[in-house]
């Protein structure tokens, strides 16, 4: 069996104040699983499948509307502890979204009966599990504060220098529709903003993906 002691003690702060024998339990319980480019991870069908530590990779919490359409609520990096996937854990809180991986992703997953045995047994570990959660309803509030109050326009511009930030470049490699899943927005008009930026000189268009070009006039709309 592997040992993930390492890799636990470095994103779970409480990990100091577990007796030697709930440590065990956690790494006893705690198994490596890795999740394809695409594949959803979560779903209100299966919501209940263990506690996730990202170690590689990122994953993506949506919610989707009756007609497809979805909405990115917030995403998951390296050294995140993802408890929405173990939401049967979070006693009158339930959340109707998807967890997908957004890329490859190498994640621990710690499961459900253990981390259940900890929280009844340590308040550490309950605490932590219900601050995490409150953050977590905090972005989903930012995210729904941004499609109802935000226009598409600084919404666009938003998620463009964000995606640019993360990769270290200008180019941002999504088609209009994957955009338009992460804006909460339909694709036409994601498209259509996108064709005005073009015009006013912000970006240039590419075959599956956008350009930054003028970073400045691109900031402006944020102000």
């Amino acid at each position: 069996m592997v040992d993930h002691t390492t890799q636990l003690t470095q994103v779970l702060p409480f990990w100091e104040r577990l007796a030697a024998s709930q440590r065990s339990l956690l790494t006893d319980n705690t198994m490596e699983i890795r999740y394809f480019k695409g594949m959803i991870v979560s779903s209100t069908e299966n919501e209940c499948i263990g506690v996730l530590t990202i170690i590689e990779g990122g994953l993506r919490v949506l919610m989707r509307s009756p007609d497809g359409r979805e909405i990115t609520l917030y995403r998951l990096k390296p050294g995140d502890v993802c408890i929405l996937s173990a939401s049967c854990l979070l006693h009158n809180i339930t959340f109707d979204v998807t967890i997908e991986a957004e890329e490859d992703t190498l994640s621990l997953r710690t499961g459900i009966a253990a981390w259940q045995h900890l929280q009844n047994e340590s308040l550490y570990v309950e605490n932590f599990s219900l601050r995490l959660a409150v953050s977590r309803f905090s972005d989903v509030m930012w995210a729904m504060e941004q499609l109802l109050f935000s226009r598409l326009d600084r919404r666009i511009a938003a998620f463009l220098f964000d995606e640019s930030t993360k990769t270290g470049s200008d180019c941002v490699n999504l088609t209009h529709e994957r955009i338009a899943s992460y804006v909460g927005s339909a694709r036409e008009a994601v498209s259509r903003m996108l064709k005005q930026f073009e015009a006013e000189g912000f970006v240039a268009l590419q075959r599956g993906g956008v350009a930054i070009i003028n970073r400045e006039s691109l900031r402006k709309l944020l102000q």
